[in-house]
């Protein structure tokens, strides 16, 4: 029987596993830390949102405008409703959310992971834990274990790693160094950005600013803001961070339903001795929060202030640093990959997960991806063990 080794026990090594034991292959899954699927379960800890249910074409936009052919193949064999009749079959009820979000019922990761184990377990998936990769020596894995070195040498080599992110939970990205040449620098991803906030703004730590629209670059988010004591966070910067990233200045809509002219002339109205700020309250109907970020960030006042209400100016730092970004950009280039992703350099090892060159919003697409491209590879796999095998029997 073909043996097959998948490193990283996480989204896509697991469905990686899944498909070449269900293919015939005697799987070895292999994990650095205590227990597995780590980063799976502090996802689910607020509510696991598996996927988006989107068609084809507003799915795959998600993962932005140089979406590589070969994640797109991938995203395409295994999409939204694939993931869904997957979860179902794992005995998870699913639910879909207003915006389109999907979650199991039990708003957990941990029913679905054990189920998932289960089947692994009975499909001859063996699992090793506290096994930390440290390279190859020649063709062969080896492993930094509690008890001593191991070396494995599998017919196939499945690497699910991770990206550069939540290093406790095990993608600490220390991988690279393996893969000489094959690698993009890491950057944070999903990740909040770094404001100094005056003093006024103590008072609002915490609170989500909602209903607005926020915008960087060419791109648009209607997602909220979250004030952080150390800056700005939340699903609608984790939706910009890339162009933020990428130097893209962050403005802010505070009323995306009204027109400019709309504003301009609401404040013309007079006002007496009333305060601005009463002034812009009761004109706009402006809460505490939206005034609080027209004063830190739209001070001195310009006398007309309906282009600064649609167009706020938010001075940053830059992001929150990339252990703190929920996924990371960078990684292994597509062009260092086949079409199956498989090393160029190393027949039969292949490369799946975050620990690839691509980046997507948080909403459902990052366990999506990593979902895809294991099953992708894990199929490629099995495939080419099957070639083998036909070719030794008929010779």
């Amino acid at each position: 029987m073909s043996t097959a080794l998948v490193i990283g026990a996480g989204p896509a090594g697991l469905m990686a596993a899944e498909v070449m034991a269900k293919g015939g292959m005697q799987v070895t899954v292999a994990d650095a830390m205590p227990s597995v699927g780590r980063k799976f379960l502090m996802a689910g800890k607020s509510g696991l949102n598996l996927t988006k249910d989107d068609d084809a074409t507003a799915f795959k936009a998600a993962f932005g405008p140089d979406l590589d052919p070969k994640l797109e193949s991938a995203l395409s064999a295994f999409g939204p409703q694939d993931v869904m009749e997957w979860a179902k079959g794992l005995g998870q009820p699913l639910f879909t959310g207003s915006t389109g979000r999907v979650f199991p019922k039990a708003m957990k990761a941990s029913p679905l992971l054990r189920a998932w184990l289960g089947r692994l377990d009975s499909c001859g998936v063996t699992i090793r834990t506290r096994w930390r990769w440290m390279g190859w020596r020649d063709d062969t894995c080896i492993f930094q274990t509690p008890d001593a070195e191991v070396a494995v040498k599998p017919d196939t080599t499945v690497l699910a790693l991770g990206g550069a992110s939540w290093a406790r939970l095990g993608s600490d990205g220390q991988w690279v160094e393996f893969l000489p040449g094959a690698v993009a620098p890491f950057a944070p991803a999903n990740v909040g950005f770094v404001v100094d906030w005056t003093t006024h703004m103590q008072r609002h730590i915490g609170s989500p600013l909602k209903s607005v629209a926020l915008y960087a670059g060419d791109q648009i988010s209607r997602g909220e803001i979250v004030v952080s004591a150390r800056g700005i966070e939340g699903g609608g910067i984790y939706t910009l961070s890339r162009a933020m990233r990428e130097g893209a200045p962050l403005h802010i809509d505070l009323l995306p339903d009204w027109p400019e002219g709309k504003i301009r002339k609401a404040l013309q109205r007079p006002h007496g001795k009333a305060s601005l700020t009463n002034h812009l309250r009761k004109s706009l109907r402006l809460d505490p929060l939206r005034l609080a970020f027209l004063s830190e960030f739209g001070r001195p006042f310009p006398d007309d202030l309906a282009p600064l209400i649609k167009a706020l100016p938010i001075a940053h730092k830059g992001p929150r640093p990339m252990d703190e970004a929920i996924s990371t950009a960078g990684g292994v280039r597509f062009d260092a990959l086949t079409d199956t992703l498989m090393l160029r350099e190393r027949p039969g090892v292949y490369c799946v997960g975050e620990m690839l060159d691509w980046e997507a919003p948080t909403g459902g697409y990052l366990i999506s991806g990593c979902l895809a491209t294991g099953r992708w590879a894990g199929q490629a796999a099995t495939q080419r063990h099957l070639n083998v095998s036909n070719a030794a029997t008929s010779r």
